[in-house]
């Protein structure tokens, strides 16, 4: 049976392509804090590779006989929420269940049996004594989806495994690693009489937190060679730049187009079609417009008011971070959903690609579909895009509903930039491509629009460049600014047909006939088209 390329749930290596999950950390220092009986977590966004990599590690410890390694996914009790009794005993359930998969018998059936008339707050505690105690072995676990738990029945679960830490190994399991998506100590429980336990102080015994990170570049290369090795197919060389700009290595994203370009797309799977970035970059656009669950959970969370503190500055090119809004919890909270990268030196960004675009699409879907401008509307003879046009269109439009459509977008700071962008993605959906950069201090946004002119791979592409600028200052400097800019941009990505520079005045004492105009400028021999609105 092929292989394929794997996008839910942990991976099967004999059934799908994989990085071995145990190189993602070194192995040495893992080892090192389980034969130091420490207790420690493991975070990371969602599909990002740890139920696989503890299950990895579970079996590879297993196989070396010197513990017993279990492992077990607590999100069951999520639905009883503040219900202590009834998650605590999912938890030992779970637990017993596991433990009897790993070491057989009845020994875990019978230590549950013999703690049911515990108390919520013991019960937990006394069958990991009782059980430790009961197997030949040091026991280690895993205990995975911790924080879908949530108020006083996490509470409980973190202070249970707590009030043990001092009997291990030999009355309590030697090490527990707990996962989830976030960092145990960055939880903000809120109990049933509305105080709030942090989650560093209901867990203080926590040694290290480890975060697994995405896939390097390398590792995507090698992940997609072995399809090439098992089937023959190739990719083009230049598909990986493409690849690795669309995902960062983003284990789903990675998964996720490479199961889209081989798999789906039909015709691709005939192994003697060679894969070509055209073929990405539509896969890319499948995977956005099919929504996903991953592409889903990742549009819910941007309702959350700290997402939106988070990414609403990064939309509307905010030039610094305002601290009253944005807070170090609120970008941690975020950074932790993998929804932005923070690297050293550099301004907080979206993470990829193909969340860049994801987006500001989802937070202008409504807009779209009210709208009324039709695709043929602004169609050359040529097939290519009538761009003048559509953005004379675009004036008179903002000039109409600028200011009562901007009032209904949750990220209204950013309102000018995403209603543009809502209007192009109408003009575009389905024949063209909107590739998009933003952030804080960037001071603009760059929207590059790729048209194909023909049917099918190869054929003349239109590329038209779009600067969007908010007024802030002297109009002649931010021309002069956004000239320069444009030009950068245009000289950047090559073989540009037209650029154009928008600049949205939101003076307030402005009247729309002085805000409304275009003219074109030349900047560096290139002919750049300014518009006001």
């Amino acid at each position: 049976m092929e292989r394929f390329f794997n996008t839910a749930g942990p991976n099967r290596p004999k059934e799908q392509y994989t990085i071995d999950p145990l190189s993602r950390f070194n192995l040495d220092d893992i080892l090192l804090l389980i034969r130091q009986r420490k207790y420690f977590v493991l975070h990371a966004p969602r599909q990002t590779g740890k139920t696989s990599y503890m299950l990895a590690l579970r079996d590879y410890l297993n196989e070396r006989g010197e513990f017993i390694a279990v492992y077990a996914n607590v999100e069951g009790g999520q639905a009883s929420r503040n219900n202590v009794k009834s998650v605590v005993k999912s938890t030992v359930d779970t637990l017993a269940e596991e433990v009897r998969l790993i070491v057989g018998g009845d020994t875990a059936q019978n230590v549950k049996k013999g703690v049911q008339d515990e108390g919520e707050d013991a019960m937990l505690s006394t069958f990991l004594r009782r059980l430790s105690e009961a197997l030949p072995k040091p026991l280690v676990l895993f205990i995975d989806e911790i924080d879908a738990l949530v108020g006083d029945s996490l509470v409980s679960i973190l202070r249970q495994i707590r009030s043990g830490y001092a009997n291990r190994p030999e009355a309590f399991p030697s090490s527990i690693v707990l996962c989830g998506v976030r960092d145990v100590r960055d939880y903000r429980i809120v109990l049933s009489n509305q105080d709030i336990v942090t989650g560093g102080s209901a867990f203080n015994i926590k040694a290290e937190s480890l975060r697994l990170g995405n896939f390097t570049f390398e590792e995507v290369r090698q992940l997609y060679q072995q399809h090439t090795d098992e089937t023959g197919q190739e990719f083009d060389e230049a598909c990986f730049p493409v690849i690795w700009e669309a995902t960062e290595g983003q284990p789903w994203l990675v998964n996720a187009l490479g199961y889209e370009v081989t798999m789906r797309m039909k015709e691709n799977r005939d192994r003697s079609v060679r894969i070509i970035p055209e073929m990405i970059y539509r896969a890319e656009e499948q995977i956005i417009y099919r929504r996903d669950t991953h592409i889903d959970i990742l549009i819910d969370k941007l309702k959350e008011p700290r997402v939106k503190r988070v990414i609403e500055p990064i939309l509307a090119n905010s030039d610094e971070l305002d601290e009253s809004v944005m807070s170090d919890e609120d970008i941690l909270y975020v950074k932790d959903m993998g929804l932005v990268v923070k690297e050293r030196g550099k301004p907080i960004r979206i993470s990829n690609a193909i969340y860049r675009e994801i987006i500001p699409r989802e937070l202008t879907a409504s807009t779209q579909q009210r709208l009324l401008q039709q695709p043929q509307w602004y169609q050359n003879p040529d097939n290519s895009i009538n761009m003048e046009k559509l953005l004379l269109d675009f004036q008179q439009f903002f000039r109409q509903n600028a200011d009562s459509w901007i009032q209904k977008f949750d990220y209204a700071e950013a309102g000018p930039q995403l209603l543009l962008q809502a209007y192009l993605q109408r003009i575009v959906n389905g024949g063209g491509y909107i590739d998009r950069e933003y952030g804080l201090g960037r001071k603009r946004t760059d929207l590059l629009i790729r048209k194909p002119l023909t049917d099918g791979y190869g054929g003349p592409v239109q590329r038209i460049v779009l600067e969007l600028k908010i007024k802030r200052g002297s109009l002649e400097t931010v021309i002069d600014e956004g000239l320069r800019q444009t030009f950068d941009y245009m000289d950047t990505v090559g073989s540009v047909d037209e650029g154009h520079l928008i600049i949205f005045d939101r003076t307030k004492e402005m009247s729309w006939d002085e805000r409304i105009w275009h003219k074109p400028c030349q900047y560096h021999g290139k002919t750049v088209m300014v518009w006001g609105m």
